[in-house]
């Protein structure tokens, strides 16, 4: 018997890759969702969210991704995995993102490429949506302006694209590279930990998928989750994850505080209060 069958889970309930079958619409993620789904349907421009690490920022773009229905929408999402991205570079790969044949290497060629583009959908009725995440490695004021560039584009209706940035607080400091960039930011929102209540079922949920019903953390347990990881989802998904293995090495049901706070302290988290 392993630590899964132990606790009658049918797989790893508290992975951090993204899945968003583990996706827990808690009261700010979902007012997140509301308010970036209005941006783009009322194509405002520029939606941002900004929120610390691990507080679900690449979950919810998967989200949103996922929620943009072919039917309404051309939408791509791309994730920035280093600083030295350059704008030709990222140009193209919008243009690829969004199905244009052999995208030139030229940028003016490219932004040409780009408006046909955003014209022939909008012309069959949809929108254009792109998705960036970890937008605040960007930082680069021509990246900047070529987004502005990007949201001066418009058709007969307005505006011809919506921009979604995800990213860290430092997020703002990039979009101030380009103070008019900044005053086109049309919907912004704040992510943060979750609070105990929420924190407990979002444990629950994520335990429910993998396909336990019962509860294997006492009352005890989830709070100092909390503390220990001032509500924040990975961090909770990293202790959770700990927990499970050490409580069945221990054939421990459920999990109690003692186990946490060992967790929590090997993990050099700031122990609880």
């Amino acid at each position: 018997m392993d630590h899964l069958e132990f606790y009658n889970l049918k797989e790893h309930p508290f992975s951090n890759a993204v899945d968003t079958r583990y996706f827990y619409n808690s009261k700010q993620h979902s007012e997140a969702l509301i308010r970036l789904k209005y941006a783009v349907d009322t194509m405002k421009g520029l939606a941002v969210v900004v929120g610390g690490v691990g507080t679900g920022k690449t979950t919810l773009a998967r989200r949103m991704l996922n929620e943009l229905g072919e039917d309404k929408y051309e939408a791509a999402l791309l994730v920035v995995i280093h600083t030295s991205v350059t704008t030709d570079w990222l140009m193209k790969k919008i243009a690829m993102q969004l199905g244009i044949e052999n995208a030139s290497d030229n940028k003016l060629e490219i932004l040409g490429q780009l408006y046909r583009k955003f014209i022939e959908i909008y012309e069959s009725g949809r929108k254009s949506v792109i998705l960036m995440d970890e937008v605040q490695m960007l930082q680069s004021r021509e990246i900047m302006e070529e987004f502005r560039g990007l949201l001066n584009m418009e058709g007969p209706g307005g505006k011809l694209i919506t921009l979604v940035f995800f990213g860290l607080t430092e997020l703002d400091d990039v979009l101030a590279l380009d103070e008019p960039l900044k005053q086109r930011v049309a919907v912004k929102y704040k992510l943060s930990g979750l609070d105990e209540n929420v924190t407990r079922e979002y444990i629950k949920h994520r335990l429910s998928v993998a396909g336990c019903s019962e509860d294997i953390f006492s009352p005890e347990a989830i709070t100092a989750i909390h503390h220990f990881t001032n509500g924040v989802p990975r961090l909770i998904n990293t202790v959770c994850d700990n927990a499970i293995f050490e409580g069945f090495l221990l054939k421990q049901k459920p999990i109690s505080k003692e186990i946490i706070d060992q967790i929590g302290t090997g993990l050099d988290l700031k122990a609880p209060q």
